[in-house]
């Protein structure tokens, strides 16, 4: 049994990479379906977590866990309606990651992984980088972007990921010694990371 986290600069393409190995692998994609975990442990909505995920160290998650007194809080967690802020939705993040990891044969993407699952026995911590101008093209070719549409989503999807480490009390997240394994996707393409990846498992 054995698990990947994928770390990226977004526009790296880890997502299209990590569904190639884990369904050459048959191997869990770790993606969405956390959100959907949390969602179950948490007893809210998905769309509750997504937005989470989507704000992470936002205005808008910063102000609910502000505004919202524990008194009521207490109470909807009495009625069993369920709750979310900041806190509650990485403590679920970690617990579920972990239990992914325990269960094995992963690849989870992103989400501070290579963190949370720090020294955890058969886990391979990969990280993809690539110039900006590489994932903006790569944005605009995956959702037929304009390259300024492209580009503001990059940018924007730096600062969310900048964020989301920030609450997990990380600055280092692309400092290679945290990983196993950088691939510069500037130059390698896709099936030779992929190809790279497989053939790590099989030692």
């Amino acid at each position: 049994m054995a698990v990947f986290t994928i770390s990226r600069q977004f526009g790296a393409g880890g997502k299209t990479l990590g569904k190639m190995v884990a369904e050459t692998l048959d191997y869990t994609f770790a993606d969405s379906s956390i959100i959907q975990m949390i969602s179950k442990q948490a007893n809210v909505s998905a769309k509750w977590v997504r937005s989470f995920e989507k704000e992470a160290g936002g205005m808008m998650s910063r102000a609910i866990s502000s505004i919202v007194s524990q008194r009521m809080v207490d109470r909807i967690l009495k009625d069993e309606r369920g709750y979310l802020d900041e806190k509650i939705y990485l403590d679920y993040l970690v617990l579920t990651i972990v239990q992914i990891a325990d269960e094995g044969d992963a690849v989870v993407m992103g989400r501070g992984s290579q963190y949370i699952l720090k020294g955890h026995p058969d886990v391979f911590h990969v990280l993809l980088i690539d110039d900006m101008e590489d994932r903006v093209k790569f944005i605009m070719e995956q959702y037929n972007y304009s390259r300024s549409r492209a580009a503001r989503l990059v940018n924007s999807e730096d600062k969310r990921r900048a964020n989301l480490y920030k609450k997990l009390g990380k600055y280092d997240y692309d400092d290679p010694s945290l990983y196993h394994l950088v691939l510069n996707m500037g130059q390698l393409d896709r099936n030779t990371a992929h190809d790279i990846l497989c053939h790590l498992i099989s030692k």
